[in-house]
């Protein structure tokens, strides 16, 4: 049943300060779209997380609903795809940026940019999978789709125990790949582990190794990459013979001091994943797959933390502090 008023996180700002706080919002204060849902579950990224601060250069316009993932089930829709009681999963393109997001009870979406839940997936599921782990199935599936198989050697995941690298590990390892995990965390190794990596190594070791300027000894057929900067360069030195990588961060910077030689001397594909604008039919057949045979075995040891959406303010600063280990929960029904 549809209420007059709602609860929803608004991120505002008054003068340089940006205030967070749960207001009552009417249907009016919705943006257009043709589809209007009734969300039950969303996530905590770090895109979700710069939206709260003054300077997170995430929202465009005040007052704004964050939240770039959101799961739940059709009330209204004007779209002949969707009918009321349906199941489904919206994430990226402009949602959470300049189009209302998952923190509210409500959302109205647009029709093209919301994907039916796939069977295999429960709503809660869904979002425990999230943009990131969108982000790591889709970099996995571009691999793939580059020739990549399991009996060609050993690939690393970066920055693998956060949201991206951590389901890019259990998707790999799942699929039969020699999982290499990088992470400056040392505690989390049995973690990574137990996810299944075959082995794990300091962020320092995957990239001290590796010469930028030049070539480096070849260790990896692949790399999932979250992180991007200069550790993206070392690593490109360090990928075998007709090799790739699929890069898809930039916390670890946006520039990358590397050369042509890995490229044209080694053959390695650098292939760039955007999950925010990723074509509908290929954004539909990572979703089914992610039900499938993607999809990691206990999704429940993802979350880090399940939060309300009274909770909420209080785990932005955990991403942005790079504390979390796997995905924050935001459970909007409750």
């Amino acid at each position: 049943m549809e209420m007059s008023q709602f609860k929803a996180l608004v991120v505002d700002k008054h003068g340089e300060d940006v205030a967070v706080e749960l207001r009552q919002l009417s249907f009016d204060d919705l943006p257009k779209g043709e589809v209007l849902i009734r969300v039950h579950y969303s996530g905590v990224n770090y895109k979700d997380s710069l939206a709260t601060i003054p300077n997170g250069n995430i929202v465009r316009n005040y007052p704004f609903v964050p939240g770039i993932d959101l799961a739940g089930v059709v009330v209204r829709s004007e779209d002949p795809r969707f009918q009321e009681g349906d199941e489904v999963i919206a994430t990226s393109y402009e949602i959470g940026v300049s189009h209302f997001g998952g923190y509210s009870e409500y959302a109205r979406i647009p029709a093209e940019w919301i994907v039916p839940l796939p069977k295999g997936l429960s709503l809660k599921e869904s979002m425990i999978i999230g943009t990131a782990g969108f982000t790591a199935a889709l970099s996995i599936y571009r691999l793939e789709q580059n020739g990549l198989k399991p009996e060609q050697g050993k690939v690393l995941v970066t920055g693998a125990t956060g949201g991206v690298g951590s389901f890019a590990v259990a998707i790999l390892s799942k699929l039969g790949y020699d999982v290499e995990a990088s992470t400056g965390k040392e505690s989390e190794h049995e973690f990574l582990k137990s996810l299944g990596a075959k082995s794990v190594i300091s962020r320092e070791e995957a990239v001290s190794a590796g010469r930028p300027k030049s070539l480096a000894k070849q260790r990896w057929i692949a790399a999932v990459d979250p992180v991007g900067g200069e550790s993206l360069a070392s690593i490109l030195s360090q990928i075998k013979l007709g090799g790739q990588v699929a890069v898809s961060g930039l916390t670890g910077g946006t520039s990358l001091p590397t050369t042509v030689y890995p490229f044209i001397l080694r053959g390695v594909d650098l292939l760039g994943i955007d999950s925010a604008y990723c074509d509908y039919e290929t954004r539909k057949e990572v979703w089914n797959r992610l039900a499938s045979d993607y999809k990691p075995d206990r999704l429940e040891d993802f979350i880090y933390k399940e939060v309300t959406l009274e909770e909420l303010p209080d785990a932005f600063p955990i991403l942005l502090k790079g504390q979390a280990k796997g995905r924050i929960l935001v459970d909007v029904i409750s």
